[in-house]
């Protein structure tokens, strides 16, 4: 089941971009805010602020991430919730990509 982080987190997750190929989010947070668990298409990640956070994965997996600010990332599809655990408002863009990868049919 897909579950949109615009609908599912709406007080974090802002919409700000859409079109036919792509959708961009603003994500903000503050230290010890949470998100539900959720779903990322393949996507960018653009970091607005330093932050540390928390994802934990649908198979109950998890992984300390630390960016910079500045940060450029590539991330694959995913379903996660996550945590800030830092000291600092998280802070990011997301280009979300709406088409599969062409990897995946080859």
């Amino acid at each position: 089941m897909i579950q949109d982080p615009a609908i599912t987190n709406s007080d974090k997750y802002k919409v700000i971009f859409e079109n036919d190929r792509v959708r961009v989010l603003e994500y903000k947070d503050t230290p010890g805010d949470k998100t539900t668990l959720h779903n990322h298409p393949d996507s960018f990640m653009y970091t607005l602020s330093s932050f540390d956070r928390k994802l934990v994965f649908e198979d109950g997996t998890d992984k300390i991430v630390k960016k910079d600010i500045g940060d450029a990332s590539w991330l694959a599809a995913q379903k996660h919730l996550g945590k800030n655990i830092g000291s600092t408002e998280t802070h990011v863009l997301l280009v979300e990509l709406k088409e599969p990868s062409s990897l995946a049919e080859k």
